[in-house]
């Protein structure tokens, strides 16, 4: 994207099907400072690829003529799209229930007393407030997108319905024209108030079905608090959580949520960081640590300082990235839409040829049969069957995702991942944990004081900054070193530390290099043991004092406890696994050996793990890479399928089209099994769209009447046609009940 382009996701209102879809998209894409525009009809939004100096207004206004319009408060989007969509779902619920109850006995009088003259006249004021005002959004918007050149849904419904209207409204002015004839002048009022009240139904079942889409998107951001508690000198205050500044102190009690990003400053507590992490067990926090906004506090209290607020918090990214993904199209769906814009016109001309053909061979009733006919195939008919199959399964898709710490950023990784058949794993902080931690603690026999030299061993670790020396000291964090003092303390690089105490004692920790510099003994049992740290693939720290090796300390990045699980469910679903680390031949076999990976390369670079992407590729496979770090984000960009763990860098995440908030590798089988479940549930959705259009219309059209005599009912076409999306819908919500 060109650095004077920005992307936006705007809602959109006014769509009643895929067509409309198509006529917002065309809309836009018409701006000549429009790059790019995406609307999605099941989550009645678009996104828009534009200039930077492009007035956002005229967007409104030119959707606006064309009847529908978008909400440009970023701020109150989803709550102005949501009151909207509650309106429309009360409104299609009392227009539903009036319309049923004033069709009920139209139906009634046309199916069974038809041949009852003032049957004609109450079916005829019983119609006028079905179709002209219970159904008058379906007239309004036909005329709206006719005004345009546009025709959508509404446009069939209005003139399948309005026709027999029409012919039925003759008939009872004017019978005698039949009549003269030796014809009897049907009505069919009962056809087109009961075409309303179905279709009404549907588009209040669609509505409710497609709302249970998105059940994960407020799950998230049912996460945020509306207000929180500031302190201000002595006092609390309540503030809007808009209102939130960086670098402010905020109050949190026992049971609340952590409303935004920040670090404690004051007390301590346990926090639920499962929508995280996954994991159950909550997080001990105190000074220094790290709290995320809608993580659940329990029951203790404590301060923290604000540090990222608003869109710029970890839980608001997420629901960014949850919200563009159910928004974008799968590649599939490009094919869709070209179908879905040009639906309803083809329609519309099926419709015309259908009248005609009747007419001329349908014989002494072919008025009669042509117009049926025509009626059953304009109500027939439904684009939003297409509309709706793509990108309904890939909401729940994602939904389903985002509740199983499984985040996707777009619909077209989840449509690639079941092809995957190679998988490439990072070592350090993918299949193990990313940090040094002191494994083997091993003294030398016979030693006096060990309390003592253990607190000796945390004050110098503590006066390092050597990762490893973290390592030391968080296992020693139970001594107290308060009880030795240290007078000079000297870093020697590559080697380790020297130390010298207030009592005139030396001592040393480092590696084998800074034992042998200082001629330092080593007794034949440590050096056993240390030989044996090293064959494990364990880093070895010595600690002495000047004259011989007091311990000896095995240090290792720890395999996370699922690696091994998750790697074997791997290569039993068929896929090659592969470990790439820059970490030396001896640790990476060592790994790769405990996991059960087979293929490995050790001591690569960056650029060498983008190679090996590219080799895999052009060996026809279909490459997945997981990483963590800076350095795999090169062979991150480059793979068919980038998958970043959640605690690794921010550029690993930014690459990556798929983030495990947790660091559990079990996550990407199941990422793949769901990938599978939605690219089945779509083709599902599209084969039942499309085969019940392919058999619907022709049969609408009455291709079965020279065969056994059958026409459809229009009335039974229109229930027809309003199940058909609520059909798909309820088909994409199975996704929710899968086990990953």
């Amino acid at each position: 994207m060109s650095t004077n382009t920005h992307k936006k996701t705007f809602s959109v209102t006014g769509m009643s099907c895929a067509a409309c879809a198509a006529s917002v998209e065309t809309i836009l894409s018409h701006f000549d400072s429009v790059d790019t525009a995406a609307v999605n009809f099941a989550t009645h939004s678009v996104a828009i690829d534009y200039q930077k100096d492009q007035d956002e207004t005229q967007f409104k206004e030119a959707v606006q003529k064309a009847g529908f319009d978008i909400i440009l408060d970023e701020e109150n989007s989803d709550e102005i799209s949501d009151e909207i969509a509650q309106e429309n779902y009360h409104k299609l619920q009392r227009n539903l229930l009036w319309s049923a109850i004033f069709t009920l006995p139209v139906f009634i009088m046309g199916m069974f007393f038809m041949e009852w003259e003032p049957g004609r006249w109450i079916s005829l004021a019983l119609t006028l407030p079905v179709l002209f005002w219970f159904g008058r959004d379906f007239f309004k918007n036909a005329v709206k997108h006719a005004r345009v050149g546009n025709a959508n849904m509404d446009t069939l419904v209005a003139l399948s319905t309005g026709i027999a209207f029409i012919f039925s409204l003759l008939n009872t002015l004017y019978p005698q024209f039949w009549v003269s004839k030796g014809l009897d002048a049907h009505v069919y009022y009962e056809a087109a108030t009961v075409i309303i009240t179905f279709i009404l139904l549907g588009r209040l079942l669609e509505a409710k079905a497609k709302s249970n889409t998105s059940t994960a998107l407020k799950k998230l951001m049912g996460l945020q608090p509306k207000t929180l508690r500031i302190i201000e000198g002595t006092t609390e205050k309540e503030i809007q959580i808009k209102d939130v500044q960086i670098g402010q102190i905020i109050a949190v009690k026992p049971g609340e949520k952590i409303p935004v990003d920040g670090e404690v400053s004051q007390g301590q507590s346990h926090v639920d960081e499962s929508m995280i992490t996954g994991e159950p067990l909550p997080v001990e926090k105190y000074k220094g640590e790290k709290v995320f906004a809608g993580t659940i506090n329990q029951k203790g209290s404590f301060q923290f300082v604000s540090e990222k607020v608003g869109s710029d918090t970890f839980l608001a990214s997420i629901i960014k990235t949850v919200k563009e993904a159910q928004g974008s199209k799968a590649p599939v769906q490009k094919t869709v839409d070209k179908i879905a814009g040009i639906f309803v016109p083809v329609v519309m001309c099926i419709a015309v040829i259908t009248f005609i053909v009747w007419m001329f061979f349908g014989g002494q009733d072919a008025f009669t049969h042509a117009l049926l006919t025509s009626v059953a195939v304009l109500v027939i008919a439904c684009p939003c069957a297409l509309g709706l199959a793509t990108p309904t399964a890939i909401m729940v898709g994602v939904g389903k995702g985002a509740e199983n710490n499984i985040l996707i950023k777009d619909a077209e990784s989840l449509e690639v991942a079941h092809k995957i058949d190679t998988i490439i794993l990072d070592k350090t902080g993918t299949i193990t944990e990313g940090q040094p931690v002191l494994i083997d603690e091993i003294w030398r026999e016979n030693l006096d004081s060990l309390e003592t030299y253990k607190a000796i061993l945390k004050t110098i670790e503590k006066e390092s900054e050597h990762p490893l020396a973290t390592a030391v000291v968080d296992y020693f964090s139970g001594i107290d070193a308060a009880q030795v003092s240290l007078d000079n303390f000297q870093s020697l690089t590559g080697k380790g530390v020297e130390a010298l105490f207030t009592n005139g004692q030396k001592y040393y920790i480092g590696n084998q290099a800074l034992i042998k510099d200082q001629e330092i003994n080593i007794n034949p049992q440590l050096g056993n043991q240390a030989q044996k740290l090293q064959d494990e693939a364990k880093t070895v720290i010595y600690f002495s004092d000047g004259e011989s090796v007091l311990g000896i300390f095995g240090i290792a990045d720890e395999v996370k406890v699922s690696s091994r699980e998750a790697i074997q469910e791997l290569h039993q679903k068929g896929l090659a696994v592969y470990m790439l680390t820059g970490d030396n031949k001896h640790t990476a076999a060592a790994v790769a050996k405990e996991v059960g990976i087979e293929n490995y390369r050790a001591e690569v670079l960056p650029a060498d793990k983008s190679a090996f992407v590219k080799k895999l590729q052009g060996e026809g496979k279909k490459v997945a890479m997981v990483g963590d770090g800076i350095n795999d984000s090169e062979a991150l960009a480059l793979a068919d399928l980038s998958i970043a763990m959640g605690k690794g860098s921010d550029v690993a995440m930014e690459v990556a089209k798929m983030t495990l908030t947790t660091s559990d590798l079990k996550k990407i089988p199941q990422a793949l099994k769901l990938s599978r479940k939605t690219v089945m549930g779509i083709r599902q959705n599209l084969f039942w769209a499309f085969i019940y259009n392919i058999i619907g219309i022709p049969i609408a059209a009455g291709i079965l009447y020279p065969i056994n005599g059958f026409l459809l009912d229009p009335m039974i076409a229109g229930m027809a046609m309003a199940f058909s999306s609520v059909s798909v819908v309820t088909n994409s919500l199975r996704l929710k009940q899968i086990k990953l």
